[in-house]
Formats: C-alpha cells, structure tokens, sequence
C-alpha cells in the first residue's frame, strides 16, 4: 500500500489542497486502485513556498497542483504498485 500525504496547512490550504485531494480521489477511483492508495491529510510539511505539498511513503516533499494529479499518479505512484 502506497501512503500520499497532503499537506492542509494554511499557505497549501490557500493554493488548492482540496481541489488536490478531490482530484486525487477522483483519479484513484477512476484507475481503481483504491485497496492500494491511502490518501491522508498531514499538516505543515516544511515546503510552504512550494504548496500544495505531498509525500508520497518516506520518500521527498514534492508539490502538486490538482490539474498535475493524474501524471502524478502515472509517474510517481503507480510505479510503486
């Protein structure tokens, strides 16, 4: 199981952590990977001037925007599962 943490402190708050954490369910479902993906929101994860800030397991702090989300996944996520 793959963890994506999003950061919803207040600077990822402003610049669209919810509109990135819907595009992510939306796309999660739609690839249907849902039993391998667990979204989960996390708080300030030091990467403010680069927000919406996630994480994806242990790995590195990377910043998304919602209209990102689905190379996102192709790229960083779906290798892992």
């Amino acid at each position: 199981m793959v963890t994506i943490s999003i950061c919803i402190g207040s600077a990822c708050h402003l610049k669209g952590a919810y509109n990135v954490i819907s595009s992510l369910q939306n796309e999660i479902e739609k690839l249907n990977i849902k039993d391998k993906v667990e979204l989960k929101a996390s708080f300030c994860l030091g990467h403010c001037t680069n927000a919406v800030s996630v994480k994806i397991d242990d790995g590195p702090v990377l910043s998304l925007k919602a209209d990102g989300v689905p190379e996102f996944l192709k790229e960083q996520v779906l290798t892992k599962i």
